[in-house]
């Protein structure tokens, strides 16, 4: 009898359950990007859904506010500044408006979106980071340090920039002999893991540009891998057998000799896309161009991944955005929510645990990491470290006030001037040139922001006087 209790393990998780939302609460009618790119192609926070739409002569996504939706409009604005198509884009988990985008055309844009979503095209990017020869591919944000980015291009580099400041404060070369799949951040991201098209898997210290951890031929198979810190800090991969079957394996970064433990899933080719909640220690995979979404919940006592169940549906999925655990609706145990792009449409599916009360389930909510970031640009790259700063969802989120993103460009001759009057006189530091420009730029942003509101005025006007004409010729 104690054999068979043994069996069946005990886990708050082992019933979640997935389940698509109605019709009416899908967004319809988008073109999907078709590029050939491992990247989840959808990005989404508590206040919009992003996603990489096929576009004529140059790149673009789309950016919806969550309620819009249902048919989405042909002529719906787009952020088009790239000029090729666009492989990945990450919201900043600092400021739900302020999204970056990656490109075929080697550069790495960042945008803010209005707090009511776009009303018109927006081509003009707060900021464009050069660096990349090859097209980027990649980009993350830090987890705690504010205005601090990660790309990776198909030119093996790596470059963490200063969003605040446009300047490239890192560049890893020489790392990766050939293309990158995928960079993942720690949860303080002092540190981060890379998958390799040379089979190996490499944690690397970037502030002292160092590979900590590396393991050769993590997966034996040739296609695509992935791998994701999890929060006490081992590395969970995916990949692919020398027989092409799909595999999930643990690492443990101290010894990476062998895997604490390799799970064997299928022998479909898509490539897995993990994505990770540290609050309840389950991992999701969901496979491109598959048509389902596996979870597990991972462990600290072997055999450590545990399968929980799958989530399964008619339609194979192009891409797929994960909400941030902030977004979700804890009056309903939801636990996850992702967003699954098809062809043609992007449809959300919710993972609940079923619960009958209707009281806050603190064992399903532990305070989880809140928008506000633990440093500044500069004390990271200065060496300092910040865990997240968590908040409790006891009474649901609510989204605070989104400071206005600045870049402010540094000036070097500026930069010699004001260090050497700093050093003579403290009045001087109040006469810094970055005031004015700021309120230059909010200057520009109001003028242009009344400009595309008359525009829309009078176009409205316009209207209004043909439609006039036409009644009164129905009148007539």
């Amino acid at each position: 009898m104690f054999y068979m209790r043994r069996v069946v393990r005990q886990s708050k998780f082992r019933h979640v359950f997935g389940q698509a939302v109605k019709n009416d609460q899908c967004y319809d009618d988008i073109r999907v990007s078709r590029v050939t790119w491992d990247s989840a192609f959808c990005a989404v926070n508590p206040k919009f859904v992003a996603i990489i739409i096929e576009a004529s002569g140059g790149g673009a996504f789309l950016v919806l506010p969550l309620h819009k939706t249902g048919r989405i409009d042909k002529s719906y604005p787009t952020v088009c500044g790239h000029t090729g198509p666009v492989l990945d884009i990450d919201w900043c988990p600092h400021n739900d408006q302020v999204i970056a985008s990656g490109s075929e055309d080697c550069t790495v844009m960042v945008w803010q979106i209005p707090e009511n979503g776009l009303v018109t095209s927006m081509s003009e990017p707060v900021v464009v980071l050069e660096g990349h020869s090859k097209r980027v591919g990649i980009i993350t944000w830090h987890p705690t340090a504010r205005n601090v980015l990660l790309s990776a291009g198909c030119d093996n580099q790596i470059i963490i920039w200063n969003v605040g400041t446009g300047e490239a404060m890192i560049t890893l070369e020489d790392m990766h002999p050939d293309v990158i799949y995928n960079v993942c951040w720690n949860r303080n991201g002092s540190l981060i893991c890379t998958a390799c098209k040379d089979k190996s898997i490499r944690v690397i210290d970037p502030r002292k540009e160092t590979i900590v951890a590396e393991k050769e031929k993590a997966h034996e198979g040739a296609r695509p891998m992935r791998a994701i810190f999890l929060s006490d800090g081992n590395v969970l991969t995916t990949g692919f057998s020398r027989m092409s079957e799909r595999q999930l394996a643990l690492w443990n970064t101290q010894n990476m000799e062998e895997p604490m433990t390799v799970n064997e899933m299928d022998t479909s080719n898509g490539v897995l896309l993990p994505f990770y909640d540290p609050d309840t220690n389950v991992v999701y995979l969901c496979g491109k161009g598959d048509s389902s979404i596996r979870y597990f919940e991972i462990t600290d006592e072997a055999p450590y991944v545990h399968f929980l169940n799958t989530f399964a549906s008619k339609e194979p999925q192009r891409g797929m955005g994960y909400m941030p655990k902030r977004g979700l609706d804890v009056n309903k145990c939801e636990i996850a929510r992702f967003f699954k792009l098809h062809e043609r449409k992007c449809e959300p599916i919710v993972m609940t645990v079923p619960r009958k009360s209707d009281l806050f389930q603190d064992d399903l909510y532990p305070d989880t990491a809140g928008p506000d970031p633990a440093l500044e640009a500069e004390e990271w790259f200065e060496g300092k470290n910040g865990d997240p700063i968590l908040i409790s969802l006891k009474n649901g989120y609510v989204p605070g006030k989104n400071r206005e993103f600045k870049v402010v460009k540094k000036n070097i001759l500026d930069n010699k001037v004001t260090k050497n009057t700093e050093n003579s006189s403290p009045a001087n530091k109040s006469a810094s040139p970055t005031p004015s420009i700021k309120s230059e730029a909010k200057l520009d942003e109001i003028l242009k922001e009344i400009k595309s509101l008359k525009d829309l005025v009078s176009s409205q006007e316009r209207r209004i006087i043909t439609l006039e004409e036409q009644m009164s010729k129905l009148a007539l």
